[in-house]
């Protein structure tokens, strides 16, 4: 999808550049809410099972890299997350719920509104399309599976 095209009735990326988005506020965004994440009872000790503190910066950049070009086209992100994440054996429905909710906080916190509302358009397709990938490699059944519902935070 190209940086200026959206989906029906969500912001575009002009539309966010406009109010400020930048890599700056991604960066931002991505470290704040790695913060409350790595702090998160639930999901916390899932990322740090996985990455080792010194390993922190190196991460961090991935996922603005990651952001950066989901948001901004920048193409700065060349990872493949996907097996990684599928890896992840104790991933359940709760996780996603409370990453994304961690996620809608952050941003709605930190960017203003269009801004707040394309990350958080963005953040539930990611969130989405890495559970069906997960079921699917897990070999779950995908046909009536419901989207997921939203958790308030905190």
């Amino acid at each position: 999808m190209s940086p200026s095209l959206s989906r029906a009735g969500e912001p575009t990326t002009d539309e966010a550049i406009a109010e400020g988005l930048d890599e700056a506020m991604v960066r931002c965004v991505v470290h704040r809410f790695y913060d409350q994440v790595r702090a998160d009872p639930l999901i916390g000790p899932v990322f740090h099972a996985r990455i080792a503190d010194d390993h922190w910066p190196e991460h961090l950049e991935k996922i603005t890299a990651f952001w950066s070009s989901a948001l901004l086209g920048t193409r700065s992100y060349s990872g493949k997350p996907m097996p990684k994440h599928q890896a992840i054996e104790e991933l359940e429905d709760a996780h996603f719920r409370r990453w994304l909710a961690i996620f809608r906080h952050t941003v709605t916190e930190l960017c203003p509104e269009r801004t707040a509302a394309l990350f958080i358009a963005r953040s539930e397709r990611v969130a989405e399309a890495f559970r069906m990938n997960i079921a699917m490699h897990r070999g779950d059944i995908l046909t009536f599976r419901p989207p997921l519902t939203r958790e308030d935070y905190p």
